[in-house]
């Protein structure tokens, strides 16, 4: 089971989406409920992780803001490589929020039991 969440920076949730099958990615699932528009709407921002690259291309002012990834023979350089632990500096928090969402007994048994 796969789920998206929106956490504000002070760790409180702002968004879950529907449980999706484990085999969808979190770009997919993204895309599927629409999430750039959405934020685009209310206007307000996000930072992904590496997994929603490209998820939003829009040069002047982007919605989802990503890393940089490093390929084999195109490694980062130090400048991105900089923005690269600025990010998941910022993200600490909400991944944390996010572990937090893990132990609700809720989505234990939603995980368990397809039925309820």
């Amino acid at each position: 089971m796969l789920l998206l969440a929106l956490i504000n920076d002070k760790g409180r949730l702002l968004w879950l989406s529907a449980a999706r099958p484990g085999r969808s990615s979190e770009i997919t699932i993204a895309r599927h409920n629409q999430l750039v528009e959405r934020l685009w709407a209310v206007e307000l921002g996000d930072i992904g992780d590496l997994g929603f690259v490209h998820l939003d291309d829009a040069l002047e002012n982007p919605v989802v803001i990503t890393g940089c990834k490093a390929t084999r023979t195109k490694p980062l350089i130090r400048a991105k490589g900089q923005v690269n632990e600025l990010i998941v500096f910022v993200r600490a928090v909400r991944e944390h929020a996010f572990a937090h969402l893990k132990n609700w007994r809720i989505r234990t048994k939603s995980r368990t039991d397809r039925r309820s």
